[in-house]
């Protein structure tokens, strides 16, 4: 598969990036590392420029999240999880995937939006019970636009930095995504003890 799309974006340019990008977020298993590292990398070798990759990878990272924000809003959770099961060994997706997704938006909100873009996999399936919920349409394509941006800004540079050796930072990605797993469950813990402290003093204070 990176050989398809790193011979893609050659031929495509932006274009090619914009909806690989979009394609990534609706069909997940097509890796994110890969197009954006390659096109940081592509900015060494060719006229293409960091600005450009970012703002082409941005908007096909809306484009693809709206996408499945639509899903979202027609198809249910137990429905989403009826058609994984069925069908998802050919989207290398499993019903706890979509699962996580649904558990991380009940933890965190509409901030899940923007923090789950920091995460392979999730980054993607996050958009689904956005749309299941009817989040408002503004704020979750703003929170969508900051956090991938800032994802793809990352990947971008890191792809430019390394140069040809672009491939490795695909192979650190896992690393990366359970150091951002134990980040985000150390602020959930802490918010619970702050929530929770809160509460005993105010009961404290009431009798």
């Amino acid at each position: 598969m990176e050989n398809w799309i790193t011979s893609f974006m050659n031929e495509w340019g932006y274009i090619g990036i914009f909806l690989l990008i979009a394609l990534e977020n609706i069909f997940p298993p097509i890796p994110s590392e890969v197009i954006l590292t390659f096109g940081g990398f592509m900015t060494t070798q060719s006229d293409l420029h960091i600005a450009g990759v970012v703002i082409a990878s941005t908007l096909g990272s809306v484009a693809g999240a709206g996408a499945l924000y639509a899903l979202g809003a027609w198809m249910k959770q137990d429905r989403m999880e009826r058609f994984i099961e069925k069908y998802g060994r050919w989207l290398r997706l499993k019903k706890e995937d979509v699962g996580k997704a649904y558990g991380w938006f009940d933890r965190f909100g509409k901030w899940a939006v923007f923090l789950c873009r920091l995460v392979p996999l999730v980054r993607s399936l996050i958009s689904i019970p956005a749309g299941s919920v009817r989040m408002n349409l503004f704020s979750f394509l703003l929170l969508t636009t900051l956090g991938s941006l800032l994802w793809n800004t990352v990947l971008t540079f890191i792809g430019s930095a390394v140069g040809e050796s672009w491939e490795s930072v695909v192979g650190h990605m896992d690393t990366f995504s359970n150091v951002v797993y134990i980040v985000l469950g150390l602020l959930l813990l802490a918010g619970a003890i702050v929530f929770f402290r809160k509460r005993s003093v105010k009961s404290r204070s009431e009798s």
